[in-house]
């Protein structure tokens, strides 16, 4: 696929970061001795990460607005345009030596995210859409499954952890969609669980207290490979609100029943 000049821009800087991260990646283990170390040395490259995406990303749109995990928000000089930016999606699977992680880059333009690149390193899986454009992984384009049965179904969802308020309400869901589908995954990883369902590898996905840049490249990758996105709030707005449920057209409406109660 040939995208915009401004979807190139994307892939280029998620790959960018993405070498530098891969190389970071195989320094983990040599630092699990020391919990401390360790964290402070993902820490580092987390914020490297980032700062060789702004470098590509505003050094070839210097007028837009920018998100990212690390670095904040800023304005641009252009109001409707804003990157919104995860460096490492996957944190602690990156902390703990597990290869699931990704870079994950969008564009928001008057609101609407418009284009979104999911990159995952270590399988060297690029995840990308444009609004309009479909979504691919590589060469090839995405189509969610086509499973309608939600016995046969499976699904990824979040877990909180450290003790989160929202937990219990988490376990309920789980406990309410469990008997009903082929399984569960918890991989950690929000950007690659939405690229997942686009790639039909899930057949849903849901979670609750979601930041933008987690969730904002996967979304229109989702919706571009044919999925259906809602927040788990009817009527509330994905972004802002953090929480979210996409699937095929079959299976999401009994999987927002069952997660919405």
């Amino acid at each position: 696929m040939v995208g915009s000049a401004n979807l190139n821009i994307m892939i280029k800087a998620a790959r960018r970061a993405g070498r530098a991260l891969a190389k970071d990646f195989r320094e983990v283990e040599n630092l699990q001795v020391s919990m401390k170390g360790a964290g402070d040395f993902v820490s580092r490259a987390d914020i490297n990460a980032e700062k060789i995406i702004k470098e590509d990303l505003m050094g070839a749109r210097p007028t837009y607005g920018w998100l990212g995990e690390e670095g904040g928000g800023e304005d641009g000089q252009d109001p409707t345009r804003r990157w919104i930016v995860d460096p490492l999606d996957g944190t602690t699977n990156f902390l703990h030596g597990l290869p699931h992680w990704a870079v994950s880059i969008a564009l928001e333009h008057k609101g609407q995210i418009v284009a979104g690149v999911v990159f995952d390193p270590a399988k060297d899986e690029m995840f990308f859409a444009e609004k309009g454009a479909g979504a691919w992984m590589n060469e090839s384009r995405l189509r969610v499954s086509g499973r309608s049965k939600m016995i046969e179904a499976l699904f990824s969802t979040g877990i909180p952890f450290g003790g989160r308020a929202d937990l219990p309400e988490t376990l309920k869901e789980i406990a309410r969609v469990a008997p009903a589908c082929s399984g569960i995954r918890r991989w950690g990883a929000a950007a690659l669980d939405l690229a997942y369902v686009a790639a039909g590898r899930y057949d849903g996905y849901w979670e609750r207290r979601l930041n933008a840049w987690d969730i904002a490249a996967g979304l229109i990758i989702l919706r571009e490979a044919g999925g259906l996105v809602e927040p788990i709030t009817p009527g509330g707005n994905i972004i802002e609100d953090g929480t979210v449920i996409g699937a095929n057209e079959a299976l999401f409406s009994p999987l927002a029943k069952l997660v919405r109660g």
